[in-house]
Formats: C-alpha cells, sequence, structure tokens
C-alpha cells in the first residue's frame, strides 16, 4: 500500500530539525538535525572582529537555508521516501525572530555593505537591547490609553518586532531605509514557495495585530516617532493569513535546495510553541501547555478574552481555530541550568563524572534528587536572562538567597530548577486571578522528555498533575499536522487541524503527579519566592536595575 508523508520542520534557538511522518498513523519514520554554524552570536559578528554591545542577541540567516540543505534531504533518505509521495510541508520557529530584508528577501547582512552592521543580521526573541524602546513605547500606549495594549498584559515586550525596528529606525536608519521587516519563520517560507506571506500567529502576539482591528492606527506610531507614521505599510504587510492555510507550493529553486517536489503544499508559517499544541490532540479550554527548553513559553486555550496581567498576549485563532490562545513565558529557563554547569560546578564534580562515565547534568541530578524539598535553605529568582511573565521587565536580573559556606553545588542546582517552577507557578496563578483557569498541565521539549527530577519539582510546585508529549519531537510534529492541513485531503492530507490531531497528535503514558509533603514544603518556599519577586520586581528596590547600568557605565 502507497505511502504518503508530511514534513515538520522545528527551528529553535540553537538549532534545526526536520521530522518526516507517515500521514496517516502519525508513524514518526526519519528526523534530522543541522546545529547552527553561527549559533548565537552575542559577543561579536560572524566577523570575529565586530564586538556587541550588551543584551545583544543575534544570528545568521545563512544557517537557516543550511537546515533546509541538510535535513530535508537527510528524512527522505533515511525513511527511503520518494519526494513524490510528500504531501505537505510545515514550518514554526522561535519568535519574535526578525529579520531586515530587502523587496525580494535578500538578508541585508548578505550585502557586502552591511556584512559589518548588527542590524543587518537577524534580532533573536532574546535580543533585549531595545528595552528602552519598550519602555517608551509602553508609556505612550498607556498615556494614549489604547485599548490594544490590554490584550498584552498592559506590556510589550523588548522582544517583540515593534521595539527592535524602533532601535533600528535610532540606530541605524540607513538599515531602515533599505529593509522591510519579516519573520524568520515567514521568511523561510518565502524562500520555500517563493512568495511573500505573513501568518496570523507572530503578527497577533509579536506584532500587535488583531483579527478583528487589524493593527494600531497610525496616530499611535507616529505619536512613537514621525518617522514610524507608515510602519506598516513600508515595512511590514496587512495580508494576514489563518494558520492551517496554504502558503503555495515549494518553488523549482526550493525543489533543488531540498529535494522535495515542485508543488509540494507548504502550510503559512508558525510559532514553535503554538504550533506544538496539536502535537498533543490537545482541544479543549482550560488546558495549559508548557514548553521547556532553552526558555519556557506556556500556552493556553480559553472560550475568551480577558485581561491578564503580564501575558505575553491573547489572539483569536492564535493557536488552534475557535478559540482564544493566551501566551505567558519565561525567559531563561534551560540556559539558567546550563549557565550553572559552565560556569560553577568544580572540577572535583567534572572529574566524578568522567570516573563513573556519566554527563555532568546527570551527575547533578542525581545529587539533586538525593535532597528533600527545602534541604538546602536556598530560594533563587529565576531572572538570568530577564522576566518575561508576569512582570515583563528583561532588566530584572538573579538571585540566590540563603547561601552559606556548606552550601553545595547540587543544592544550588537544585534551588535553580525550583526558582524556574515557581516562575511558572507565578504564572499558572496569575491567569487563575485573572478569571481564565487552568484546569490541566502539560509539557514539551527537551527538559520534559528528559528531566524527570525536574518534572518532578515542577508538579509538587504547581501542585497539578502533569502529562508530557508523545513525541521528542512535538514542535515538528506540530508542524507535519499543519503541513497535512495545508495540502488538503484532495492532496492527501486533512481539512482540518481538529482532524490532523486527532490522527497525528499523542501523549505519553507517563504522568508526573504531587507528593503531598513536597507541596506543603513548596508552598512555604513560594511565599519566600513571591516576597522576594515582589521587592525587587515591583518597585520594592530597583538595585538590579542600577547594577546594569553601571556595568553599562564602566564597559
Amino acid at each position: 500500500m502507497k505511502r504518503n508523508y508530511v514534513i515538520g520542520i522545528d527551528y529553535g534557538t540553537l538549532s534545526g530539525r526536520a521530522l518526516l511522518c507517515d500521514v496517516r498513523t502519525g508513524e514518526e519514520l526519519a528526523s534530522s538535525m543541522l546545529e547552527y554554524p553561527h549559533a548565537v552570536m552575542d559577543e561579536y559578528l560572524a566577523d570575529g572582529k565586530t564586538k556587541l554591545p550588551p543584551d545583544y542577541a543575534l544570528q545568521h540567516p545563512q544557517d537557516y537555508l543550511d537546515v533546509l540543505a541538510a535535513t530535508v534531504p537527510d528524512v527522505l533518505k533515511k525513511a527511503s521516501a520518494d519526494a513524490a509521495d510528500v504531501v505537505g510541508v510545515g514550518i514554526d520557529f522561535t519568535s519574535c525572530t526578525l529579520m531586515p530584508v530587502l523587496e525580494d528577501g535578500t538578508p541585508l547582512c548578505f550585502l557586502d555593505e552591511y556584512k559589518s552592521n548588527p542590524h543587518a543580521y537577524v534580532k533573536l526573541w532574546k535580543h533585549h537591547a531595545a528595552q528602552d524602546k519598550a519602555n517608551r513605547l509602553n508609556a505612550i500606549a498607556q498615556a494614549r490609553g489604547e485599548k490594544w495594549l490590554t490584550r498584552y498584559g498592559g506590556k510589550i515586550s523588548s522582544e517583540w518586532v515593534l521595539p527592535k525596528i524602533w532601535q533600528v529606525l535610532d540606530e541605524a536608519p540607513e538599515i531602515y531605509e533599505k529593509a522591510r521587516f519579516i519573520e524568520a519563520a515567514d521568511w523561510l517560507v518565502w524562500q520555500l514557495t517563493g512568495r511573500e506571506t505573513r501568518n496570523s500567529c507572530t503578527a497577533g502576539y509579536k506584532a500587535l495585530w488583531h483579527k478583528r482591528d487589524g493593527y494600531p492606527a497610525k496616530e499611535f506610531f507616529r505619536a512613537l516617532d514621525p518617522r514610524l507614521e507608515d510602519v506598516v505599510d513600508q515595512k511590514l504587510s496587512r495580508d494576514i493569513l489563518p494558520l492551517g492555510s496554504r502558503a503555495g507550493g515549494v518553488s523549482e529553486r526550493a525543489a533543488a535546495l531540498t529535494g522535495l517536489a515542485a508543488g509540494t503544499s507548504v502550510a503559512v508559517a508558525n510559532v514553535d510553541a503554538h504550533v506544538t499544541v496539536p502535537a498533543l490532540g490537545l482541544h479543549r479550554a482550560g488546558q495549559m501547555l508548557a514548553i521547556m527548553g532553552t526558555s519556557t513559553c506556556h500556552v493556553l486555550l480559553s472560550d475568551s478574552e480577558k485581561m491578564v496581567p503580564g501575558m505575553c498576549g491573547v489572539v483569536e485563532d492564535g493557536i488552534l481555530p475557535g478559540f482564544y490562545g493566551y501566551e505567558a513565558g519565561q525567559s531563561c529557563v534551560g540556559d539558567h541550568f546550563a549557565w550553572f554547569v559552565e560556569n560553577c560546578v568544580p572540577g572535583s564534580y567534572r572529574d566524578e563524572a568522567k570516573a563513573r562515565g556519566i554527563g555532568i547534568f546527570r551527575l547533578l541530578n542525581e545529587k539533586a534528587a538525593a535532597l528533600r524539598p527545602g534541604e538546602s535553605g536556598l530560594v533563587a529568582l529565576d531572572w538570568w536572562n530577564g522576566n518575561r511573565s508576569v512582570l515583563v521587565d528583561v532588566d530584572l536580573t538573579g538571585l540566590i538567597a540563603g547561601l552559606t559556606l556548606l552550601t553545595k553545588p547540587e543544592e544550588i542546582y537544585r534551588a535553580l530548577i525550583e526558582a524556574t517552577a515557581f516562575g511558572t507557578r507565578t504564572i499558572i496563578e496569575t491567569f487563575n486571578a485573572s478569571g481564565v483557569p487552568i484546569k490541566e498541565f502539560y509539557a514539551a521539549g527537551g527538559i520534559a522528555e528528559k528531566d524527570p527530577l525536574t518534572m518532578q519539582i515542577y508538579s509538587d510546585i504547581i501542585n497539578m498533575e502533569i502529562r508530557i508529549s508523545g513525541s521528542a519531537q512535538a514542535p515538528a510534529l506540530g508542524s507535519a499536522i499543519f503541513g497535512a492541513v495545508a495540502a488538503g485531503s484532495s492532496r492527501g492530507g486533512y481539512d482540518s487541524v481538529a482532524e490532523a490531531s486527532n490522527a497525528l497528535g499523542r501523549l505519553k503514558d507517563v504522568v508526573y503527579r504531587p507528593i503531598p509533603e513536597n507541596a506543603a514544603t513548596y508552598d512555604r518556599l513560594f511565599s519566600e519566592y513571591r516576597l522576594l519577586h515582589d521587592y525587587f520586581g515591583r518597585g520594592g528596590s530597583d538595585m538590579m536595575k542600577r547594577l546594569k547600568e553601571i556595568r553599562r557605565s564602566v564597559r
């Protein structure tokens, strides 16, 4: 019997991966991953000479094309699949990941005259150097009584589209003059189809677009800066396509690059977190999914649109058709743990791990698992990369309280895990208190897949059961689902996201359940976390920001 396939391509912070699935059974037949050769440029540009200011996080778009050229042919080869049997392709990407390009889609950093200009490169989601623009934007929007601001929890993040564009305008007007700005996800779909499209997910969550109201009025953009009055029409687009629709077919040029057949259906782009929801088969209001990787994005399905302080946005049909999709997030989770391992683990621990033939993360997990909740006497704030929700302030920084001369590395490591779980609990409690109830909690991503200790700590701290994605490549599977919908039943796919999700989405049998005595101890620790959270995050002390300013002044 002939098999048809779909391919999902997931672009993360450090790598991209392709997944090839059977379109009927959801069987994952092959996957392939490529780490970005340029990784994240946060100290120097690719030339190794151009030093970057603090809070920059840039990428090179050639890495994204390399992912297409390497991983898609690889999965076809591994599965012995005929490209003619691939009915659809979907792409997701971290967001907001913003690119300046020419009218024909050429990235400005590809031009010799701009290779040494940081603003010609991709601004990754965690590029935080536009915080001053976000602060001004929020103050002006609040002073004008802009009603749309409530859909973003009362604050726009420096990670979003407008602060980043405004930064380019102020600091590199020659780049602004030349460029159109596009999400990396939409740019990749453009590279596959030869046609520029914009998706409703990134437009809604990251660019202030609303399904019924469109973008804010020109008067608002003029109030920010007269040069921004026509930013939407000149630098973005008002032509927004809904999720699940077909962006076009694979072009001859893209077919040569990827090995796909020309004409293969390509879905409108999506965000890595949001696209993951159907990969778990989620379809009810009150279901929250945490996609846990270098950062964590929390997405939630709801029947209503309400104001939730510090949320990253609420968008009608922004995740699944028929629901209001909410987003919140934490800027530092996997990065949090990696920082500790790279900078704070003593040589004796590395020697022990080497002697036992295990990785340093496994050793720390074993030692941390032997500790009881509260045993270390430590509590930490999870702000090593600022706070996305619910404070929306990238100028906040990390803190550990309770350190003594007897404190051990595994105690600090466990306190950092607990801090990220306390951050998630803060988000959950804020939604519940705002009339958007969270009834079920799910997790996906590398941490959820590989780290039982962390997931049990999370279950104890949020005091909820946690169910785990059935796929280790959940975002890629979600993109494959949307690729199948873009194809439609007439081309061998599905006619709705719900139908495709029911066929391809799945959960593991694993369920993490809260341990009552642990949950009780964590209630006490969370009270201490909340005291620190509110003191440093809600006006008790601006010390963290003053320290950052001193750092900037002496660099």
